[in-house]
């Protein structure tokens, strides 16, 4: 006779009020996206003329990226950007694979580009220390940070750069990045839609809501002395941009999300890099919920303080919550235990599962990606991809409990791509559309 008891009937309800509290709560966030986006094109970043435009330092932390370091630099000095007003720092930390010799040669064509590197070694000091020592060497007040395998579109930086001349409050903009290799794949297919959804639905979501997005790893800008204000990056933080993002909202600054500036990157093609990858994220924001966990809940800044209670939802209670809802379903359906309480359970399910495929697909539309092949892929996605975000957190919290070290640069492994830029997508011309106008 299949076992019963009040503990497993308290954890079914529990399990199913967190997951459902957690899928409203980004259909508000996805409904905030939608605001934005709706006001954003009603009203697209005015650009601004060359005398106006502040001067930017974009810095390039790199570690052994000689196989995509010289294209990077060459988009980088192609943007449509006043000459006088723009430089590249690349900080080649301790290099061994001829970075180093490649910036330094380019540095040779363009007096733009200027490398900070030492001596190759075994492993590097990390992206966070190579951006606090480059910055020592900026010479203008706007910061901006762009990976080393980054394509970023031509007019990118001045639209972030008309952002932040357009709205004063503002501290640091940030743009979109776009999977480069989004069709190499099934993963890398997922991975293009897991960061559409997140840019659209959160990103954008958050900052129509708090007037706050969180700094990406890339395609930013941020100003010099607000950034010196905070004590510039954490060298202990594995994941530095979203703990730089914290100091930042509680230091009360605005960061705008800006669509239209786009960047293409390079995606993990394996599940074993996905895996190393996205390991190294949770980890970092384990990082960055222990550091922060006592301030948060002082509950002296709301928005800090949802964004923390957010983040522990999303890595432990979220899916703590699947990890209770899957058991109980096959230990039901094998008949060890039975649920007693009565409700339309499998009607909730479908229904969440219907949400999620909705709330999904709907932010694919913004880009032109609503397919068919997209819209089969986002189903398999929750039964696949997503829940092999369950083994990552599970084991970022082991990895965590034993003390385990975290390589200093845990990149993705790089490939060549052809042509210079990447085609843009019939959405991203509309966008480039919008934001160029005058």
């Amino acid at each position: 006779m299949p076992y019963s008891h009040p503990i497993l009937e308290f954890l079914f309800l529990f399990s199913v009020i967190v997951i459902w509290g957690m899928i409203l709560f980004n259909l508000v966030l996805t409904w905030g996206g939608y605001a934005y986006r709706r006001r954003f094109k009603r009203q697209p970043i005015k650009i601004c003329a060359e005398a106006d435009l502040p001067g930017v330092s974009a810095m390039i932390p790199a570690r052994n990226e000689a196989m995509v370091i010289e294209k990077t630099v060459r988009a980088l000095l192609a943007m449509d950007y006043p000459k006088d007003k723009f430089e590249v720092i690349v900080i080649s930390d301790h290099s061994n694979d001829g970075t180093t010799e490649i910036v330094e040669r380019l540095s040779k064509e363009d007096p733009r580009v200027r490398c900070l590197g030492w001596p190759a070694r075994e492993k590097g000091s990390g992206k966070p220390h190579a951006l606090n020592e480059g910055l020592k060497l900026c010479r203008f007040p706007v910061i901006a940070i762009y990976d080393g395998d980054n394509n970023p579109r031509p007019e990118s930086l001045r639209i972030l750069s008309s952002a932040m001349v357009a709205n004063p409050n503002l501290t640091a903009v940030l743009g979109k990045f776009r999977c480069i290799n989004r069709n190499r794949n099934i993963l890398t297919r997922m991975v293009n839609i897991e960061t559409l959804s997140f840019q659209w639905m959160i990103q954008a979501g958050r900052y129509w809501f708090s007037r706050f997005a969180i700094l990406p790893g890339t395609n930013y800008i941020i100003k010099r002395q607000a950034l010196e204000a905070v004590g510039g990056w954490d060298v202990k933080a594995i994941t530095e941009d979203s703990e730089l993002s914290v100091r930042l909202q509680m230091a009360g600054y605005e960061v705008q999300f800006v669509p239209t500036s786009v960047t293409w990157e390079q995606e993990p093609e394996t599940i074993k890099v996905w895996i190393k990858q996205r390991t190294r994220w949770v980890r970092g924001n384990n990082y960055v919920l222990r550091k922060y966990a006592k301030p948060a809940l002082q509950f002296k800044n709301r928005h800090l303080t949802t964004e923390f209670l957010y983040m522990f939802g999303l890595y432990y209670l979220f899916l703590l919550s699947t990890v209770l809802s899957h058991s109980i379903f096959i230990l039901s359906i094998l008949g060890v235990i039975r649920i007693d309480i009565p409700g339309p359970y499998t009607a909730v399910w479908y229904s969440a599962y219907a949400l999620y495929m909705a709330e999904v697909f709907f932010v694919l539309s913004y880009e032109k990606e609503d397919t068919l092949g997209n819209f089969l892929i986002t189903g398999l996605m929750y039964f696949t991809y997503c829940q092999m975000w369950i083994y990552v957190v599970f084991k970022s919290l082991w990895l965590d409990f034993t003390g385990t070290r975290v390589g200093v640069w845990d990149k993705t492994v790089r490939f060549k791509t052809d042509g210079d830029v990447a085609v843009p997508e019939p959405g991203e011309k509309a966008d480039k559309k919008a934001a160029e106008s005058r």
